[in-house]
């Protein structure tokens, strides 16, 4: 009796040390199970970060649309010139005696410039002189002081004097030169008179009008003269493709600190029409295809993803130009530096912002 209780008590711990053991191996077997998986959840997980992060590392330069005003302009070149060209001219033939202006003197109204001398003056003076020279002996002297003396009496010296107040222009004429009658001794650019010749396309004359404001630069003028178109002046007949437009300047502009003189070659820009309120981008952002002639744009949506617009321009002014369509809500990024062959659809940054695309 007392073996058959012993044996049984054995085998029941040995049950007991049997179930213990398959727990254990299960709860190893579930653990090592769940390792397993999580070491894989993360392996792709950091794949699709990678990929992600790959995706979003264009780098690109951004800039918003935004609502404003362009100022119209047509431009061209030209140069200044003199409305009211007055002519000092010699009255009669004769030697210049003197002439004491230069190009770019500023003569007044009246003002004497100089002076000639009449041929038959300035001949008896000239022999009398070679006469002295030529004396031999006292009386050949002393009869030679006295024509020379004679001879300065009679001199005619007449004063030349500007016809008008204003610049001088150009010079015909120098002290000693013979002149005759009617010959050009100096130009003089009456004062206010000076004005700007523009050659401007005739494809862009429907829009000049006489009275738009202009703007002219320059050589040696820090800022702008301002101007105003006077109109259009007869075409030349060469075949050019340009039409000369007069423009008058306004106030007392100057250029280097002197007035403004003639012969000047500058540009003009016209103000024809202004734009309020439109789409203006940088022009930077507008790429256009010589090939298909098509003209587009890369606009950044709320995905961060870049996608390229088929746009029509209008107006410019300096570095801006203006949308027409399609219609772009101020506010909107468009990619100004970094599109050049960017694909559409691409996830994009912001150069200098860290991290992913901005949104």
């Amino acid at each position: 009796m007392g073996n058959t209780v012993r044996r049984s008590g054995r085998r029941s711990s040995l049950r007991a040390a049997a179930t213990l053991a398959l727990a254990a191996l299960a709860v190893l077997v579930a653990c090592s199970r769940g390792k397993g998986e999580t070491g894989a959840d993360g392996r792709a997980s950091r794949d699709a970060r990678s990929a992600d992060s790959a995706e979003s590392a264009t780098p690109v330069h951004m800039a918003a649309a935004e609502l404003g005003d362009i100022t119209i302009m047509v431009s061209g070149p030209g140069q200044t010139g003199a409305l009211d060209l007055q002519k000092v001219r010699a009255p009669f033939t004769g030697t210049i005696a003197s002439l004491q202006v230069l190009v770019g003197d500023h003569v007044g109204d009246g003002q004497v410039i100089g002076a000639i001398v009449s041929q038959p003056s300035q001949a008896a003076l000239t022999g009398a002189e070679a006469m002295l020279a030529a004396a031999r002996t006292p009386r050949d002297s002393s009869d030679a002081q006295r024509a020379l003396v004679l001879a300065r009496q009679n001199l005619i010296e007449t004063p030349l004097r500007a016809p008008r107040a204003g610049i001088v222009v150009s010079r015909g004429a120098s002290q000693g030169d013979l002149v005759s009658q009617g010959d050009s001794i100096a130009s003089i650019a009456a004062a206010g008179s000076i004005a700007f010749v523009a050659r401007i396309g005739q494809t862009d004359l429907g829009q000049v009008r006489p009275g738009q404001r202009a703007i002219l630069i320059l050589p040696g003028s820090a800022v702008p003269v301002d101007a105003v178109v006077h109109g259009l002046l007869p075409a030349d007949t060469s075949g050019s493709l340009t039409v000369p437009v007069r423009l008058d300047l306004l106030g007392a502009p100057s250029t280097s600190g002197v007035p403004i003189q003639a012969g000047l070659f500058g540009m003009a820009q016209i103000t024809v029409g202004r734009r309020h309120q439109v789409p203006i981008v940088p022009i930077s952002a507008v790429l256009r295809d010589d090939v298909s002639g098509t003209t587009r744009m890369a606009v950044v949506m709320s995905d961060g993803r870049a996608h390229w617009v088929t746009v029509t321009t209008g107006a410019s002014q300096g570095d801006r130009i203006e949308i027409t369509s399609p219609v772009l809500a101020p506010g909107a990024r468009v990619i100004v530096s970094g599109q050049v062959g960017l694909p559409d659809g691409r996830r994009v940054r912001e150069i200098g912002t860290a991290g992913s695309a901005t949104s």
